[in-house]
């Protein structure tokens, strides 16, 4: 496996839970967040994405309150989907956007739009809306009447995929290592991982999307009982007994 696409094709066929979270009663399947992805693919393209251009990505709750901070992911798997779906398209998946977006789209929170100043022709899509801004796409919306195909188009395992503020990581590279993270903190289809660390370094989405979908590994948001393996930063308590840091993996 050298391409996020093939990861995504690998989940779509898969069994079992990828996400849970305490704010929804129904779990979020491999087979539907995968379709969804493809489809999040198709409507990017609709909007102008393709090889080489860049998607900012803000992951964040559908409804921040005051204390809620970009990255860090409470109630919705939103931003990741967008990560992976600007990937398919051949497009780079910027997770750390500055506050000046010079990308083909910006993918974020509604209530976090009016923090972020946009180039011309750059595209907003806000998930957790509606906005009150009529050139604003509605994310969640759009999403359902989207093709449920893989998005065309061939890619390459050196091609970039995704950026942060420390660089740009290629397809195979981000892959290569997700597989040393299932390997080392064995991680497999019965595993629980609580996601604590913000996604906003390629180390963050390696430990707590990639890797955990290599494996059929469920992802639990928000949730304060413990689970088998957490993806937290340094200087962050966990009621686990196994830490993943993301700042201790190799991309």
């Amino acid at each position: 496996m050298q391409l996020l696409s093939e990861l995504v094709a690998a989940g779509r066929e898969r069994d079992g839970v990828l996400f849970t979270t305490p704010e929804r009663s129904a779990p979020y399947s491999y087979r539907d967040f995968c379709t969804n992805v493809w489809k999040g693919g198709n409507l990017m393209r609709h909007y102008g994405v393709r090889e080489g251009m860049t998607v900012a990505v803000v992951a964040g709750p559908k409804h921040p309150t005051d204390t809620d901070e970009p990255g860090y992911l409470r109630d919705c798997p939103d931003g990741l989907l967008a990560i992976l779906a600007g990937t398919l398209d051949g497009a780079v998946a910027d997770v750390a956007p500055g506050p000046e977006i010079d990308g083909t789209a910006l993918v974020a929170p509604a209530a976090w739009l009016d923090r972020y100043e946009l180039a011309p022709g750059t595209k907003a899509l806000a998930y957790g809306g509606p906005s009150d801004d009529p050139t604003v796409a509605g994310f969640e919306r759009e999403l359902w009447s989207e093709n449920p195909l893989q998005p065309p188009g061939e890619r390459g395992p050196d091609d970039p995929a995704l950026r942060d503020a420390e660089g740009t990581y290629s397809h195979g590279e981000l892959l290569a290592a997700s597989e040393r993270v299932v390997e080392e903190y064995s991680i497999d289809a019965e595993t629980t991982l609580a996601f604590r660390a913000p996604v906003t370094s390629a180390e963050a989405v390696v430990a707590g999307l990639l890797a955990p979908m290599r494996a059929g590994a469920t992802v639990r948001f928000g949730d304060d009982a413990a689970s088998d393996l957490a993806v937290a930063g340094a200087d962050v308590d966990v009621p686990e007994k196994t830490v993943l840091r993301p700042d201790a993996i190799s991309v």
